[in-house]
């Protein structure tokens, strides 16, 4: 089954190259393009999509916007959005995770990654590169204050869960967990789904968020 995707972005030869690197790989199928956050929006809705490729700065609607609505009226089942990004606009980034964006990449990241990342976010996994992960998040995370609401819900957590929450906010892979804690990966990916679970929490992308809010990581406590 191929997995459509719709690419959003305000510069006509950008959207070109995307369209071009996509279409080499037979199970992806470009379904539609959008030149700005509102007809992102407009031509998710009517195309539904599995994946959006969404740029920040578009105008009329940024994509921070736009990922924002269409997360906030998807339904049961909205399309995942990959966003599309510079190292200098760190702080959307962050704003856009928090939205709920599956991921993101660099823009200049290689033809590759760029294929890789697709097909990550449409399976339903986040995409999280540990190195600009910790550094949006490490910049951009609140100072500690959990609630109460939230200090219960990490009071569900069994020590083992914790550990595995801290790990994965350090930007650990499940191999790198498994590997650390010595026991099997798919012992891990039980622990992870059992935290997202627990947590009310969708994917891992929104876990590491919440681990540094919380104040359970924190910012530059990498190793």
């Amino acid at each position: 089954m191929s997995v459509s995707v719709l690419i959003a972005d305000d510069q006509a030869v950008v959207r070109a190259g995307l369209r071009r690197i996509l279409e080499v790989d037979a199970e992806l199928q470009v379904i539609g393009e959008a030149e700005d956050g509102v007809a992102a929006v407009a031509a998710a809705r009517r195309l539904r999509p599995r994946v959006v490729l969404m740029d920040i700065r578009m105008p009329r609607l940024d994509g921070l916007a736009a990922t924002r609505r269409l997360l906030d009226e998807g339904g049961e089942d909205p399309p995942r959005v990959l966003i599309l990004t510079t190292f200098g606009l760190d702080e959307y980034v962050y704003e856009a995770l928090r939205a709920g964006a599956s991921g993101f990449l660099l823009k200049d990241a290689p033809a590759e990654e760029l294929l890789a990342a697709v097909r990550v976010v449409a399976r339903g996994d986040a995409l999280l590169d540990p190195a600009v992960t910790k550094s949006v998040i490490a910049r951009f995370a609140a100072i500690p204050s959990p609630s109460d609401e939230l200090a219960a819900k990490f009071d569900e957590l069994t020590p083992r869960e914790r550990e595995v929450l801290e790990l994965l906010a350090r930007g650990r892979s499940n191999a790198e967990i498994a590997q650390e804690l010595i026991v099997a990966e798919g012992t891990v990916k039980t622990h992870v789904a059992r935290v997202l679970m627990k947590l009310g929490l969708r994917d891992r992308v929104q876990a590491v968020i919440l681990a540094y809010e919380a104040g359970l990581v924190l910012p530059g406590q990498n190793d």
